[in-house]
C-alpha cells in the first residue's frame, strides 16, 4: 500500500486518467472527489463488498442449478 500525505485542494493521479482530490477535512473525516472516466466504476469498499458477496451467490446458485440440469 502506498501511503501519501495530502492537503485539502492537492490530488493524486492513478493510472494518468484518474484524479482524486481532497476536497474538505473535518475532525476525523475527510471528503475526497474523484474524477474518472464513466466506464470505470467506482465503489465504496462496503457496497463493493456487498456486489462481490451478491456474485458468488448467483454464481453458486446456477452452478447448483446447472448440475441439476445435469441429471
Amino acid at each position: 500500500m502506498l501511503a501519501l500525505t495530502r492537503k485539502k485542494g492537492e490530488s493524486l493521479v492513478i493510472n494518468n486518467n484518474i484524479e482524486v482530490t481532497v476536497l474538505e477535512i473535518r475532525g476525523d473525516q475527510v471528503k475526497i472527489g474523484i474524477s474518472a472516466p464513466k466506464e470505470v466504476p467506482i465503489y465504496r469498499k462496503e457496497v463493493y463488498l456487498q456486489i462481490q458477496e451478491e456474485n458468488k451467490a448467483v454464481l453458486n446458485a446456477d452452478g447448483l442449478e446447472a448440475l441439476k440440469n445435469l441429471m
